[in-house]
């Protein structure tokens, strides 16, 4: 690879890397209510986590040239965590030291699963149909969180400003256009330049921030539990424990994936999938330390490989660096932060769509005989007919179980993981 050529690869890998991190801070800090000072934080850190962990993923763990991303899975938990902290008595700040102690406790299930090779033997439980079930639930998840932010102005949460939501609506829709008609790299920046029309109608429009969070501080390091240090409950630990297994089926996704598109391969699947879980642990350890949600390999990273050719390691090393780099410059992270949640939003509801896709054929995978279409219509009534429960549905039950039926998406899962296996197809 000639030198113009690597420096090419290096700006595409980090261009892929930013889209996919630059929108969920947005997201989060609207749901816990941060103040811009404290999103622009919580992007620098994210930006630090999705370089780092890319990074030790790609030289040590499963080695394939992943972006590693917030992951939509843990958004879903944050987000109901949001509303039953409140119903606890918990302020936002001690929701998120909560979270940040299941992290913790997510990440050493991880490690050890993957570096005492238990992860390959657990493989049984993740059929196409709880795949699919687990990702067909989550996108649905998502999407009342995404379509929140569309409709909501920055300073008005929840109440629908007409303007914002078409202009995000508009964003959305040139998105999918891009990605379904677009050629070469139209296609593969679909979400970046999204991004970018949109916040550049919104300040046109006078409707983004008005007020850039630029700090006087050249270089300013990442700061450790921002949130505070984590705090332990029953609660957490049983849902952490749990959620764990549903983030064993996303790596196995990502890695299957790539190495249906990465040629020459060396490394066998059970070797890649014990390393990279073992890593995804030091992953999660890394983002309870420096506060974000946790970040995880994006199995549609084999999309944009697959388009792009980009199959060598050092470049993709080359702009996690970048990353890194860039993180530790608050000005242009706050920059960044100003992005408006409409335009945020509706980049990630876009997203939804290949979910439901990988989902949808995830599903198809077995044949759709009576027995697979119980399993399949059982676990969505229960997972999604639980996202429906007024809030308060459970306030009286003890905290541990109140938090575990408060996740249509664990229940939803679960449920299938149950019958799959107790209701063996002849």
């Amino acid at each position: 690879m000639n030198s113009e050529n690597k420096y090419i690869s290096t700006f595409q890998w980090f261009v892929y890397l930013l889209a996919n991190s630059v929108a969920l801070p947005i997201v989060i800090g609207n749901v816990y209510q941060l103040s811009e000072q404290e999103i622009s934080s919580l992007m620098q850190r994210t930006f630090f986590i999705v370089g780092l962990s890319s990074f030790i993923q790609a030289k040590f763990g499963h080695r394939y040239p992943i972006a590693d991303g917030p992951a939509g899975s843990w958004v879903s938990i944050f987000v109901i965590y949001a509303s039953v902290g409140l119903q606890q008595g918990n302020t936002m700040m001690e929701t998120l030291q909560i979270l940040e102690a299941g992290l913790l406790i997510a990440g050493l299930a991880l490690f050890l699963l993957g570096i005492t090779k238990w992860v390959q033997h657990l493989l049984f439980l993740f059929t196409p149909i709880v795949t699919g079930t687990f990702l067909f639930i989550l996108a649905i998840q998502l999407s009342g969180v995404f379509f929140n932010g569309m409709v909501s102005s920055s300073n008005r949460a929840g109440h629908l400003d007409v303007l914002s939501f078409l202009l995000s609506l508009l964003v959305f829709l040139l998105i999918i256009f891009l990605n379904t008609k677009g050629k070469g790299w139209l296609k593969s920046y679909a979400i970046l330049i999204g991004i970018l029309f949109g916040w550049s109608i919104f300040a046109v429009l006078g409707k983004s921030q008005t007020t850039l969070t630029i700090s006087s501080d050249l270089i300013r390091l990442p700061e450790a539990f921002a949130w505070g240090l984590p705090k332990f409950n029953g609660g957490i630990i049983v849902t952490a424990i749990l959620f764990t297994f549903l983030l064993l089926s996303n790596t196995f996704a990502a890695i299957t994936s790539a190495e249906e598109v990465v040629p020459h391969n060396k490394k066998s699947l059970q070797e890649r999938l014990n390393s990279g879980t073992w890593a995804g642990g030091i992953s999660h350890f890394l983002s309870a330390m420096f506060s974000t949600i946790a970040v995880v390999p994006l199995p549609a990273t084999a999309g944009f490989v697959k388009l792009t050719k980009q199959y060598r390691i050092l470049p993709f090393l080359t702009a996690c660096g970048i990353l890194i780099t860039i993180s530790i410059f608050p000005s242009i992270v706050g920059l960044l932060s100003s992005l408006p949640l409409p335009v945020a939003s509706a980049a990630l509801l876009a997203t939804l769509i290949e979910m439901l896709g990988i989902a949808l054929r995830s599903l198809t995978k077995q044949s759709l005989n009576e027995r697979n279409l119980t399993i399949i219509g059982v676990a969505f009534l229960i997972g999604m007919g639980i996202m429906f429960l007024p809030e308060e549905t459970f306030s009286g039950l003890p905290n541990i179980i109140q938090n575990i039926f408060h996740n249509g998406l664990l229940i939803g899962t679960f449920v299938a993981i149950t019958i799959d296996q107790l209701w063996k197809d002849k």
